[in-house]
């Protein structure tokens, strides 16, 4: 099975979504990955879903991607006196304190006490995903006195943003480190960081995953946005979170940051994510909106690696169709000459290495002659990753003997990822390249190929050979270099 695009499509999976016919109807339809929120389900809930997530890629034949999301540590206000809550008007002055009685429309509990330590005069607060705004006036590590900027109804546990301050909060609460040892074990193959705000967050969850999943962050403080190239260097890719970054800045900021985010992970060649609320109306309608269509759109023509469905696919009335859109608006994007060019006109050219040279060369080639597709070999996914980073308008074979490797680069654009066995030879790794591009119906007849790999073979980081090559097992000559 191949698609007819190149960016990818993550499925979130939820109550609508928990049965294998779902799943592998979603996978048929378009997911190329699909997302556990670790946010909701219980422990077994998610390895019910993760068995039969590998028990469709066992039956069909191709790899799946698995990226579990973590929750991250939740800021959230205690209880009322009234059950419905309270509301405050604008212009009054509300408490947050560290008492836990039940609160009213002058006070309420907000038991965290890293909030206040954090906190001066003049910081913003938001309540229930921005819809009440607040200014503190008047602090301590236990109390913010604040003046009601927007007002409305609080209400019991609602969360609470902290803007324009960076907390001193571990991107990983207790249950992310319970989380996390779970997930891996299990064997995901992408792990989404929530809630960071440095590379350090990056760095604590690498240490515990032990290279057992690759660490993807969430981009969704303000923090995160001024500390981006830092987390980006820690991570091995990058989710734009627009719902809560668009909470915690002005929502006018969110496309220009999400279009230089995409820039930066194309540029180190790492996957990016552009998720939340992409075709959010289609939880409840058949259709999306046309500024739902545009906003995917707008997406796949920065060139990034994948687009997302959060509720619209775990929750929704219609997850399947949901997927198709997507899948539907993917292709006829690719298909317009203005995607070339707008990817064209934003690649940025590197050849500091041996493998980045090849790989240049590699798309250079196959965009000047009669080629069908490149076919790179791969222990790590580097190679692979180098070659969609060129953005080449040519299908990229991903060959590998590692599945872990194959299941983790599903997520990466353009990339059909292909089990391989272990070749020991460049001649049987053009034969293994030949015979994948005419078994998944990217070649034929006298169609040619370009393969890209190292030797000495199966080491990381040795791509340092490229050959055109015929399809036709028959015409690949002897004589290859070993």
């Amino acid at each position: 099975m191949r698609r007819n695009r190149s960016v990818k499509i993550v499925a979130t999976l939820g109550p609508v979504s928990g049965t294998y016919d779902t799943i592998r109807s979603l996978f048929e339809a378009g997911a190329d990955v699909f997302r556990l929120n670790m946010s909701h389900g219980t422990h077994p809930e998610i390895r019910e879903r993760h068995q039969m997530i590998r028990d469709i890629e066992r039956d069909i034949g191709r790899p799946i991607g698995i990226l579990a999301d973590l929750q991250g540590p939740k800021l959230r206000c205690g209880v009322f006196v009234d059950k419905d809550g309270a509301i405050i008007q604008e212009g009054a002055t509300f408490r947050f304190d560290l008492d836990d009685t039940p609160g009213d429309a002058t006070r309420v509990c907000l038991p965290h006490k890293e909030i206040f330590e954090a906190l001066e005069p003049g910081a913003t607060l938001l309540v229930n995903d921005g819809k009440i705004r607040l200014s503190v006036k008047d602090c301590s590590d236990r109390h913010a006195s604040c003046e009601v900027v927007v007002g409305g109804c609080i209400s019991n546990h609602k969360g609470v943003n902290v803007p324009d301050v960076v907390l001193p909060l571990a991107a990983l609460s207790k249950k992310d480190r319970h989380d996390l040892d779970f997930i891996c074990e299990l064997g995901v193959d992408w792990l989404a960081l929530s809630f960071v705000q440095r590379a350090e967050d990056v760095e604590a969850a690498r240490d515990l995953a032990k290279g057992r999943a690759a660490v993807l962050s969430k981009i969704e403080k303000p923090a995160a946005v001024k500390e981006f190239s830092a987390i980006l260097a820690a991570s091995d890719g990058i989710m734009v979170a627009r719902g809560d970054l668009g909470v915690e800045m002005d929502v006018q900021e969110v496309p220009p940051i999400q279009k230089r985010l995409v820039r930066a992970c194309r540029r180190d060649g790492k996957p990016v994510i552009v998720a939340t609320q992409m075709l959010e109306s289609m939880v409840t309608n058949p259709v999306p909106t046309r500024a739902e269509v545009s906003d995917v759109a707008a997406a796949i023509y920065e060139g990034t690696d994948a687009v997302m469905l959060s509720a619209e696919s775990a929750a929704g009335d219609y997850p399947l169709e949901a997927v198709r859109t997507m899948n539907a608006v993917a292709e006829e994007v690719e298909k317009d000459p203005t995607y070339r060019q707008v990817l064209e006109a934003s690649r940025v050219a590197s050849r500091s290495t041996v493998a980045e040279a090849i790989t240049v060369a590699a798309r250079e080639v196959a965009e000047t002659t009669e080629i069908k597709a490149i076919c790179c070999f791969s222990q790590s996914g580097r190679t692979a990753l180098l070659a969609a980073r060129e953005r080449p308008n040519v299908p990229i074979l991903a060959l590998t003997p590692l599945v872990k490797t194959a299941r983790r680069m599903t997520l990466v654009w353009g990339l059909h990822c292909v089990l391989t066995n272990e070749v020991g030879r460049f001649k049987m790794a053009v034969v293994s390249a030949a015979r994948a591009a005419r078994n998944d119906n990217f070649a034929k007849g006298r169609d040619k190929i370009v393969v890209t790999a190292g030797i000495p073979f199966n080491q990381q980081g040795s791509t340092n050979i490229l050959r055109v090559a015929p399809v036709q097992e028959k015409m690949i000559y002897e004589g290859e270099p070993d």
